[in-house]
């Protein structure tokens, strides 16, 4: 087997590190403990409100910081059953090649070259059916 390179070891701690922290993101008690925060710091805060524009401010602010573990909560949760849905279509054709089907685990890098390899068996394909 191949030995990895210090760029491939880094690009795969980093990989595993988005991963961890798109599950952290989308879990509902970070959403509750964001809340939490949230209240916190507007309560904290109102005594020193001397404009009404800080308090609109304040209030997009922080609708907009917990929009993101929404967001994220469902990017993930779609995300996942579309993966289970594709892998069941993979797995349930005989030509399709079941390396596809943890193509999630992979970095970016091994994305890269699977697509380029994906893009030149098309390009042979058509060839051939022009020919």
């Amino acid at each position: 087997m191949k030995e990895k390179t210090t760029y491939q070891r880094i690009e795969q701690w980093f990989e595993s590190m988005v991963g961890i922290a798109l599950k952290i993101y989308g879990h509902p008690l970070t959403f509750v403990v964001a809340l939490l925060f949230v209240i916190f710091f507007l309560v904290q805060s109102i005594k020193n409100y001397a404009h009404l524009q800080d308090v609109v401010r304040d209030v997009i602010l922080s609708i907009t910081f917990l929009s993101f573990f929404i967001i994220q909560r469902a990017v993930n949760k779609t995300t996942a059953a579309l993966r289970i849905k594709i892998n069941e279509l993979i797995a349930s054709h005989d030509k399709a090649s079941n390396d596809l089907l943890a193509i999630e685990e992979k970095t970016e890098t091994e994305l890269e070259e699977l697509a380029d390899k994906h893009k030149d068996q098309a390009d042979r394909s058509r060839e051939n059916n022009a020919s």
